[in-house]
C-alpha cells in the first residue's frame, strides 16, 4: 500500500478524525488508535437497541485494521505512555479539546517538541480562535447548521431537517486527511513537521462554497425551491409510470432542451410558446415541471432510462439505501471495500473515495476490541512486561 511505514497515533473519539485516520490506514498507514478506558463513544452506538444486532458497522467503517491502546490520561503513567508513543510517530491526530490537551501535557508544543517531525493533526467544532472556539461542536451543530449547509438545502418555506450520521464527519476526515498529506509532503523538503487544523465550521463553508461565494459578492442567494417550482425545471426529480424517481442535470444554456422533450415523448413542447426561450421557460417552471410529470409518468421506467441514455442526457436513479448496496457500478467504482469480520467472515463497507490503479486493493482487517494491543503496542515502545502490569494495576492502562 502507498503509505506503508507511516505510524500514526490517533488519540480521537466519534467519527471526523477516526475517519480520517481510518482512510490513512486504508492506504497502508499503521494506526494505532488510543482510547480512554469505557472506549470510544462510537463503540456504543448501537448499545440502546431493543435487540442485538451483532456489529457495529458505523465504527467498523472507521476503525478497521487499526490497533487499539487503552491509556488513562489523568494518571501520569497514562499520559507519558501517550507522549512516548507521539515521540515515535509521524502523524499525531485528535480531536480532544486543545485545553485538555495542554493541561495533560500533550499539546503541540509539548509533543513536537519531542519529535520535531511529528505532523500534529487537530480536528474541532470551531477552530481554535474566535469567541466560540472553545465550544464543542458535532457535524449537526457546527458543520450543517452554523456554517448554513442547513438553511441552504432546506426548501423554502419548509422546516429544518436533521443531517444523516457521519455527513458532516465525514467530508471533515477527507480534508483532515488532505491537510496531513500536505504537512507530510512539506516535511519532505524541510525535515520539520507542522501543526495542522480542520474544524467542521470551516468544511462546512467550503461544501456549500459555490453558493456561499454568490452571497459574499452579491449580499444574497436564491432559496432552495420543492421540485414543483425549480430554479431549472430541466433539472429535477421525476417519477416513472412505477414510480421510480430519477433525477436530470441538463448541461448549461439550451443544450439538452430539444432532447429533453423528445424524452419525454412531447416534442411539441418546443413550440409551446410558454417555453420557446430559456427566460421564458424559467418564468413558466411550475407549468413545465407540470408537463414533464404528466409526461415521464406515463411512461414505464425501462423507456425511459433508454431514452434518456439514447439522447445521452445527464441522468441518475435516485436510489435507496438497498440499492446502492447491490448496484453493480457501486462496486466497479472501487466505493466499496470488503472487511473481516473477526469470525473467519467478511462483509462490504464504504470505501475511502479514491483508487490507485496498479495498487492491489486488499481485505482489511477488522475493528479492533477495546485494548486489544495495550500490552503489544507498548512493549514496541520499551516498556517492560513489569513496567505494562504496574500500569494496568493502577489503571493507567487497560
Amino acid at each position: 500500500m502507498i503509505l506503508k511505514g507511516l505510524k500514526v497515533v490517533e488519540f480521537a473519539t466519534y467519527i471526523a478524525a477516526p475517519g480520517a485516520a481510518g482512510v490513512l490506514g486504508d492506504w497502508g498507514a499503521e494506526v494505532i488508535k488510543i482510547e480512554r478506558p469505557g472506549g470510544d463513544d462510537m463503540r456504543h452506538v448501537f448499545a440502546d437497541a431493543k435487540s442485538d444486532l451483532g456489529a457495529n458497522p458505523t465504527f467498523e467503517m472507521d476503525n478497521r485494521g487499526k490497533r487499539s491502546v487503552v491509556l488513562d490520561i489523568s494518571k501520569p503513567e497514562g499520559r507519558d505512555a501517550v507522549a512516548r508513543l507521539a515521540a515515535s510517530a509521524d502523524v499525531f491526530l485528535t480531536n480532544v479539546r486543545p485545553a485538555s490537551l495542554k493541561r495533560a501535557g500533550l499539546d503541540e508544543a509539548s509533543l513536537r517538541g519531542a519529535n520535531p517531525r511529528l505532523i500534529y493533526a487537530l480536528v474541532t467544532g470551531y477552530g481554535m480562535e474566535g469567541p466560540d472556539a472553545h465550544k464543542p461542536g458535532f457535524d449537526v451543530t457546527a458543520f450543517w447548521s452554523r456554517a448554513g449547509v442547513a438553511r441552504m438545502t432546506t426548501p423554502k418555506g419548509e422546516d429544518p431537517f436533521l443531517l444523516r450520521t457521519g455527513f458532516g464527519d465525514h467530508i471533515t476526515s477527507l480534508a483532515t486527511t488532505s491537510a496531513i498529506l500536505a504537512a507530510l509532503y512539506e516535511r519532505e523538503q524541510t525535515g520539520v513537521g507542522r501543526m495542522v487544523q480542520t474544524s467542521l465550521l470551516a468544511t462546512g463553508v467550503y461544501t456549500v462554497g459555490s453558493d456561499l461565494a454568490v452571497q459574499l459578492r452579491f449580499g444574497r442567494l436564491s432559496s432552495n425551491r420543492s421540485r414543483r417550482e425549480p430554479l431549472n425545471p430541466l433539472a429535477n426529480f421525476f417519477q416513472s409510470r412505477e414510480g421510480r424517481w430519477f433525477v436530470t442535470n441538463p448541461r448549461g444554456g439550451s443544450v439538452d432542451w430539444a432532447a429533453m422533450t423528445k424524452a419525454a415523448g412531447r416534442p411539441e413542447l418546443q413550440e409551446d410558446p410558454r417555453f420557446t426561450s430559456g427566460r421564458l421557460r424559467k418564468e413558466n417552471t411550475a407549468a413545465l415541471t407540470a408537463e414533464f410529470d404528466r409526461a415521464f409518468g406515463a411512461l414505464d421506467w425501462d423507456e425511459i432510462t433508454a431514452r434518456l441514455d439514447s439522447a445521452d442526457l445527464v441522468w441518475a436513479p435516485v436510489q435507496t439505501p438497498a440499492e446502492v448496496a447491490t448496484d453493480p457500478q457501486v462496486r466497479a467504482a472501487g466505493a466499496l471495500v470488503e472487511v473481516e469480520d473477526g469470525r473467519g467472515g467478511f462483509g462490504d463497507s464504504p470505501a475511502a473515495p479514491a483508487q490507485f490503479p496498479g495498487v492491489e486493493t486488499t481485505r482489511r482487517p477488522p475493528p479492533p476490541g477495546l485494548g486489544q494491543h495495550t500490552a503489544e503496542v507498548l512493549s514496541e515502545i520499551g516498556y517492560s512486561a513489569e513496567e505494562i502490569e504496574a500500569m494496568r494495576a493502577s489503571g493507567a492502562a487497560v
